[in-house]
């Protein structure tokens, strides 16, 4: 079996739905999870626009509207929660609950109706939780998580598996229009002077900034439809810092109504933008990273990956992502596992230079190769292309996404290309296309070879062996050498530039 991780290392950490409501300044939402696991899979998403925060820092106190309409939220979440079993309800609330003097009034009201603990995070716990959600969605991560909320920024240092201590800014979008009184020109003096010497930013030179919250979000969300963007998934979105800072600059700089796409960003969103666009701009400013990472992970997703077992934390959230699909949506899981081994032998004396990283996808692609095996034959690479896509994987850049969609469109379509659009191409350099050709072409023939089934790639090495691409096919295999396999197998010679046979003795 391959060194990745084995299919018993998949299972999930504990039964049953599991819950979080995150009670925030601006909103709050409740996320249903299946269950908790090390790629946590939503089953259910829904917010409420309550605008906890707004005024808090001027009146210090929770406006009454608001917190009607948030406790108004909190029952029919409730309820929901009890109607979807869910096994486990944790409720966390944050910068705007903590900051208020009927804070606590509204907390104890809040774990009455929810019938559960209400952690009032502090803004050091807050940073902690933000930097394990993007740790638990990032392979590798190196930089600064930054969560922007209603009422406050967080920030804290990440690298590998290691958080440096998190910091905690009054900077949220409501924080900043109450406190500047609706001035622009005001929240600059207020966020140039908290950021001017932030120890967090001095460390983030050429590093990647992780920014984490809906604005931030919503802000992306503008960028991304403005510039045609092939791939409308939010989560491993990159943009340079150079041209990040020059978007928020156009967000400051002209009013909101007249951006050109601001229909893809909700109405009660809006008047936070330019708050948003002002924080970005600063911390870009100051701490120059090279480019800003859109998370979708952070206090919620942080809060489950805390909630793990040690032994489970370590697994890779691509192949924990993946393995899943493979296991309640290939005809044999098994197989996706021999696939995997089969490639390695294949790569291993190829000849093919491959980096750690490409050996990772092509692990995740060998889950993902018989996904779409239910659907009509004339529409399973099309089907496979748009599922893998847009799946709701963590631990994989947009680059990645689309070599393992291509792969397996290649898988079932052959290396035709006259029905695949050119825009996720795009998303690739040309190594890792030609890396997914690769992959496509030796995947058509190890599923001519096994038929989905798993027992014979294990017997059935292919290698290259003095010069030759070589399929050794002994005792009653030979008789699965039919002209369809040499057709393949041809065929992926001919793309890493060998001759080939198939040996029977």
């Amino acid at each position: 079996m391959s060194d990745t991780v084995s299919g018993a290392e998949m299972r999930p950490a504990a039964d049953g739905p599991i819950a979080v409501i995150d009670i925030g300044s601006n909103s709050v939402r409740l996320v249903v999870y299946e269950r908790l696991s090390r790629s946590p899979t939503p089953l259910f998403n829904e917010k409420a626009s309550c605008g906890l925060g707004r005024e808090v820092l001027t009146t210090g106190r929770l406006n009454a509207d608001a917190v009607e309409k948030a406790l108004a939220t909190l029952r029919r979440f409730r309820v929901l929660c009890d109607r979807m079993g869910v096994a486990k309800l944790y409720v966390l609330a944050t910068a705007a609950a903590r900051d208020a003097s009927n804070g606590p009034e509204f907390i104890a009201t809040c774990a009455e109706i929810c019938r559960t603990e209400v952690e009032l995070l502090s803004g050091k716990r807050e940073a902690q939780l933000s930097a394990l959600g993007v740790l638990s969605g990032v392979h590798h991560a190196n930089g600064v998580v930054g969560d922007l909320g209603g009422g406050s920024l967080e920030l804290a240092d990440v690298h590998g598996q290691r958080i440096g201590s998190g910091i905690t800014f009054p900077l949220g979008g409501l924080a900043l229009q109450d406190t500047s009184g609706r001035s622009i020109k005001k929240a600059v003096k207020i966020v140039r002077d908290a950021l001017a010497k932030e120890r967090h930013l001095e460390h983030l030179k050429g590093r990647t900034f992780y920014a984490v919250g809906g604005t931030w979000r919503a802000l992306a969300r503008l960028h991304m439809f403005q510039r045609g963007y092939p791939l409308h998934v939010m989560h491993g979105y990159v943009i340079p810092a150079r041209e990040a800072l020059e978007f928020c600059r156009l967000v400051l700089r002209v009013p909101i109504d007249t951006l050109s796409r601001i229909d893809t960003v909700s109405e009660s969103r809006r008047p936070l933008l330019a708050y948003g666009a002002l924080v970005l701009e600063h911390v870009i400013r100051v701490g120059k990273p090279e480019n800003i990472f859109i998370s979708a992970q952070g206090v919620r997703e942080g809060l489950l990956y805390e909630l793990l077992p040690p032994e489970d934390k370590p697994t890779d959230p691509l192949i924990a992502a993946t393995a899943e699909l493979n296991n309640v949506r290939s005809r044999s899981p098994a197989h996706g596992w021999e696939l995997i081994d089969w490639t390695d032998r294949f790569m291993a004396h190829s000849g093919i230079d491959e980096t750690v990283e490409e050996k990772r996808l092509r692990h995740a692609a060998c889950l993902l190769a018989d996904i779409s095996w239910r659907a009509h034959p004339d529409y399973r690479e099309e089907q496979s292309l748009n599922l893998i896509a847009h799946a709701a994987f963590i631990g994989v850049d947009h680059p990645g996404r689309a070599f393992l969609a291509l792969a397996i469109y290649y898988r079932h379509a052959g290396l035709v290309d006259e029905d695949l659009s050119p825009r996720i191409r795009e998303l690739v350099s040309a190594r890792l296309l030609d890396r997914a050709r690769i992959l496509g072409a030796a995947m058509r023939v190890a599923y001519i070879l096994s038929a989905a089934m798993p027992g014979t790639l294990p017997i059935a090495p292919l290698a290259v062996e003095r010069g030759k691409l070589v399929l050794r096919l002994k005792g009653d295999l030979a008789l699965l050498g039919s002209d369809r396999v040499l057709t393949r197998l041809r065929t992926l010679a001919r793309l890493i530039g060998r001759d080939f046979a198939v040996a029977t003795d």
